[in-house]
């Protein structure tokens, strides 16, 4: 039963509409949410229309701290180093922030996007928030994966790939697939 688990997505495309198909908060909805017995009330998702991006995720880290913080986060890593959507950049985040999304992500999930132009920006936990996290896991597919996983595994920990900070983590699992993998052998 999933009537006492409270849930806090990691991100939102900003400026398209909630029930978009593309939007975490109907996509979250239509593969999972609905799928079990949550209580509405206990599923939380950053509101990517919000007018005061600051406000809204200021928001989020306190409701985030009200329940004493995230036991299990649950993610994965973009072909370029990035968690959540704390892109590549020249330092790491600290908590929810709306953010302008790189070329490589607005490439990669642009095809998902055929009756409205891709979004720009959306709004993410930062990592911070995700690094306060009890557990971590993260699950990698695919060779388009594989530099990305070999940089977070065996790189030095640095912003220009995100997701090398859970190196630092004291509870990080990564699961991979043999392609994933193939630069760690």
């Amino acid at each position: 039963s999933f009537k006492n688990v409270v849930t806090f997505n990691m991100d939102e495309y900003c400026g398209i509409p909630r029930d978009h198909a593309q939007s975490y908060y109907t996509f979250m909805w239509t593969n999972f949410f609905n799928q079990i017995d949550i209580l509405p009330e206990n599923v939380n998702i950053l509101n990517g229309n919000a007018p005061d991006p600051i406000a809204e995720c200021a928001r989020y880290e306190a409701k985030i701290a009200s329940y004493g913080g995230i036991d299990l986060f649950l993610g994965g890593v973009g072909p370029d180093g990035h968690i959540a959507f704390n892109e590549p950049s020249d330092k790491f985040t600290g908590e929810s922030f709306k953010v302008a999304l790189t070329q490589s992500t607005i490439d990669a999930n642009s095809i998902y996007f055929d009756d409205i132009p891709m979004p720009h920006y959306a709004m993410t936990m930062g990592i911070g928030s995700i690094m306060r996290s009890k557990k971590i896991i993260l699950i990698a597919t695919g060779d388009k994966k594989a530099e990305a996983v070999r940089d977070m595994v065996k790189g030095p920990v640095t912003p220009h790939c995100p997701a090398s900070i859970l190196q630092q983590h004291p509870d990080a699992v990564i699961f991979l697939d043999e392609a994933a993998a193939a630069l760690l052998k």
